[in-house]
């Protein structure tokens, strides 16, 4: 009977100290996900003081909301560098993308963000990468009409007679919109107007389809 009741003893004091170890980890989890959460409410309110403290408290640098933003690309999309380029020396990886498949550089080029889209490059982000509505970061930058990120994407080897989707070109982004600069841009970099997109139509079309009179002159002259 005594070593009955001592192994039913140890039973139980083994039984305690797992469930005290199963509490710790369930604590240090909630901790984690807690710290991350704080990190993603202070970016999205461009909080840096909060966003600093939570990486200090141990937050991580890839941590991402509801939609598969890291603070990274909620910085980069409310235009706050301040904050892009804390998350970035805090060690984001900076082709990660949202679930749309949006990545920082596709927001940065989109928003015309120069100096971001040349620090995202020198850290490696992918000029290819393409989202969901089968865009990147060319078609962004010409389709607004921001022509120092079209050079920086250019100078950095993308083509400027690179075929998106539907046989695109960025000099059918740029003409489409009436993007004056930026068909200048492609047009000195060596893009072509006679390429047709799938429905057969050019740069040129596009541009008279648009009523986009100054893009319309510097195509016919081409």
């Amino acid at each position: 009977m005594p070593r009955r009741v001592n192994r039913l003893f140890v039973a139980f004091v083994a039984a305690i100290l797992l469930a005290a170890v199963g509490i710790s980890i369930a604590r240090a989890a909630d901790s984690d996900l807690s710290v991350n959460v704080r990190l993603l409410a202070a970016a999205r309110t461009s909080d840096a003081t909060g966003v600093e403290r939570a990486l200090k408290e141990g937050a991580s640098a890839n941590a991402r909301n509801r939609l598969g933003e890291t603070a990274l690309l909620v910085a980069i999309k409310r235009n706050d560098e301040a904050m892009a380029r804390t998350m970035i020396a805090a060690g984001t990886d900076v082709n990660l993308a949202a679930v749309n498949g949006v990545t920082p550089l596709m927001a940065a080029a989109y928003g015309g963000q120069v100096e971001m889209v040349k620090t995202l490059l020198a850290r490696g982000a992918k000029a290819d990468a393409v989202d969901h509505l089968a865009k990147n970061a060319m078609t962004y930058a010409a389709g607004e009409g921001c022509t120092e990120v079209v050079a920086l994407l250019l100078a950095r080897g993308v083509s400027p007679n690179a075929v998106y989707h539907n046989d695109l070109t960025a000099l059918m982004w740029a003409a489409g919109n009436g993007k004056v600069d930026t068909v200048k841009a492609l047009l000195a970099a060596g893009a072509k107007p006679a390429m047709k997109d799938n429905r057969g139509k050019t740069a040129l079309d596009m541009a008279r389809e648009g009523h986009h009179t100054e893009v319309i002159a510097l195509l016919e002259k081409a």
